[in-house]
């Protein structure tokens, strides 16, 4: 039954290279469970509350991408929006938690509407294959940067901003032999290297304080939702402020998505001849699901996490890995002590090595062509460099139209590339 549904077959898979891709998926991501809280918890909601809404907002965005977009993608509460819920919206601008899940839920319900109008899959379509492939090459070094900060292999510096950590510390060396671990195994084609590198990390981590190990229950019923369930604040919904947070919102979630989605799936192998990925309307309405019960639940905007791609370089290829990944946030929400207690150092590794997989379709760029390469360029360096995929989309963008333009390329540039131009030359101005 699993086979038909999903197409296994057909995509060259199975079910135990699907589940074991799902687990890893989840294990690279799982820190979400602790740090979500954690930001989030600034803002004066409930820190047990919010560990629940982020397991059950990622367990039922992610089943909705797995039995909606069958595609190996898991979704949670998104790094950097949740910053911006917290610092920007609350703390900064003064505004009520109340009203930042408000601007999140508004945020879902367009993205909803759009989804249904067919225009963000019709942006999604009208971005050049160079740039499409630029996404998974710049998207693997921001994977591989987040690793080495994870691991501590990368600090802030504050001559040249960041540096070489010390090369001494017990994260840094566990991470060092994760790596090595890992990529022997996969040398090997040892089936779940990458997983079997972050329990050995894992392991090797607690006679050295870098895995902390659980105190109290490893089990228990998750914490109640009643603090921060269905919280909003319609008070200020025509304000200026509110017309700011939520352009912030739609843009950043946006660009996120559409860069994993396209980045991942390329180094997948499953953009089409015209470069388009398969189910991506579908998959983008579970995107929209997710933020909508995400707010509802207590959570911030829910997004595809860029950390799928570890369970795609396992071999996941179709739902069905994030039907396993969604099963594990299920579990989590059980046994949290348990999944929390995986150190960075112990998934960096598979990070790095995710990164390093992303890299090969940069042999499909055309360097000869300066208009098709050079924004290509701007976008895989931008991102790590910004720490931003929207920002890498962005520049990118902004250089193809630009290049074609003066170079007389014009029946390169869709209708679409150019309203994306202005509006992001209008974001920058205005």
């Amino acid at each position: 039954m699993l086979s038909r549904f999903f197409r296994l077959k057909e995509n060259g898979t199975s079910v135990r290279t699907e589940i074991l891709a799902g687990v890893t998926t989840f294990m690279t991501m799982a820190y979400i469970l602790a740090v979500n809280p954690e930001i989030l918890s600034n803002t004066g909601m409930d820190r047990n509350a919010l560990f629940t809404a982020t397991a059950l907002s990622a367990f039922i965005a992610t089943l909705v991408m797995a039995f909606v977009g069958r595609l190996p993608f898991a979704l949670a509460p998104g790094m950097g929006l949740n910053a911006f819920f917290a610092f920007s919206v609350v703390l900064g601008m003064g505004y009520s938690w109340h009203f930042a899940l408000t601007a999140v839920f508004i945020e879902g319900i367009i993205f909803l509407i759009l989804t249904m109008l067919n225009i963000r899959e019709l942006i999604v379509k009208a971005i050049p294959i160079s740039l499409k492939h630029a996404m998974s090459v710049g998207i693997g070094l921001f994977i591989a940067f987040i690793g080495m900060q994870n691991a501590g292999i990368i600090v802030k510096n504050d001559a040249v901003l960041v540096g070489l950590g010390d090369m001494n510390s017990p994260a840094v060396l566990i991470a060092v032999i994760g790596v090595i671990l890992t990529a022997v195994l996969l040398s090997m084609k040892v089936k779940g290297a990458l997983l079997i590198g972050i329990f050995v990390a894992t392991i090797a981590g607690i006679p050295f304080g870098v895995t902390h190990m659980p105190s109290g229950k490893l089990v228990g019923l998750p914490p109640s939702l009643e603090p921060i369930l269905w919280k909003f604040d319609f008070s200020n919904l025509w304000s200026k402020d509110m017309l700011i947070i939520l352009f912030t919102f739609l843009f950043v979630d946006f660009f996120d998505t559409v860069g994993t989605l396209i980045g991942v799936s390329s180094k997948a192998g499953m953009l089409d001849k015209a470069g388009n990925i398969p189910r991506v309307k579908q998959a983008l309405f579970s995107d929209s699901i997710g933020t909508i019960v995400g707010s509802v639940l207590g959570t911030s905007t829910v997004t595809t996490y860029v950390e799928s791609a570890s369970g795609v370089a396992e071999g996941g290829r179709t739902g069905l890995t994030s039907v396993a990944t969604a099963v594990m946030f299920g579990i989590a929400l059980f046994f949290a002590p348990v999944f929390t207690m995986v150190p960075g150092a112990a998934t960096a590794p598979a990070l790095i090595l995710v990164g390093f997989f992303m890299m090969s379709p940069i042999l499909n760029l055309d360097f000869d062509d300066y208009t098709e390469a050079l924004p290509a360029f701007i976008t895989i360096i931008i991102m790590p460099l910004t720490f931003s995929i929207a920002d890498g989309i962005v520049f990118g963008i902004l250089s193809y139209v630009l290049l074609k333009v003066f170079t007389g390329k014009f029946r390169d540039i869709s209708t679409v590339m150019v309203v994306l131009a202005l509006l992001f030359v209008l974001k920058f101005f205005f």
